[in-house]
């Protein structure tokens, strides 16, 4: 069976690390890597042209998840339905795991930022 990879954007080291200092990660396990475009995808799904985004929302669920809203391209929302977002932390020990993220982020909407956050995003699979 060929293996299955994740299509989207690894964050910048230097953004990552500014918005680390921002946006205190409010959970013991830290991820804050990546932005999903597809998941399920093989190597030869294209890699996403875009190659920048903003931090626009940030929500967590006072359980073991927070995330930050991203916008790419112009849109929040992912061709799938669901929202653009980087897994910001998380609680493993509450048997969290990051794809949580976007249910948390349906059931509970995001809080917008006064001011758009631009980010430097490279286009990857993973």
């Amino acid at each position: 069976m060929a293996r299955r990879w994740i299509t989207g954007w690894k964050l910048d080291a230097e953004d990552r690390e500014r918005l680390l200092e921002r946006f205190r990660p409010l959970f013991p396990d830290v991820v804050a890597d990546h932005v999903t475009l597809r998941t399920g995808t093989d190597v030869s799904t294209p890699l996403p042209r875009e190659t920048g985004g903003e931090v626009v929302g940030e929500i967590d669920d006072d359980a073991g998840v927070q995330a930050l809203v991203v916008r790419v391209g112009g849109t929040t929302e992912r061709s799938d339905g669901s929202t653009y977002h980087i897994t910001w932390s998380i609680d493993r020990s509450r048997g969290r795991r990051p794809v949580e993220s976007n249910a948390v982020i349906a059931r509970l909407g995001w809080r917008s930022l006064a001011e758009p956050i631009p980010i430097r995003l490279h286009p990857a699979r993973f």
